[in-house]
């Protein structure tokens, strides 16, 4: 193999794994807003407090 062609390949697994890397960012970000749904969601729900229950709902089906 040709260090032309090795540099290529390095080049696009570097491409792919940055690609990688915003797809696992984007998650991470995901999971962040749903933990702090969950926790908009307990402790209404633990004082039985309805309207910052809907609230917390509503707030996550627009984040969607």
């Amino acid at each position: 193999m040709s260090k032309r062609d090795e540099l290529e390949q390095l080049r696009t697994r570097v491409t792919g794994l940055e690609a990688e890397i915003a797809e696992l960012r984007r998650h991470h970000l995901r999971l962040a807003e749903i933990a702090d749904v969950v926790q908009e969601l307990v402790i209404p729900m633990a004082s039985r407090d309805e309207a910052r229950i809907a609230e917390a709902i509503e707030k996550f089906q627009r984040a969607q």
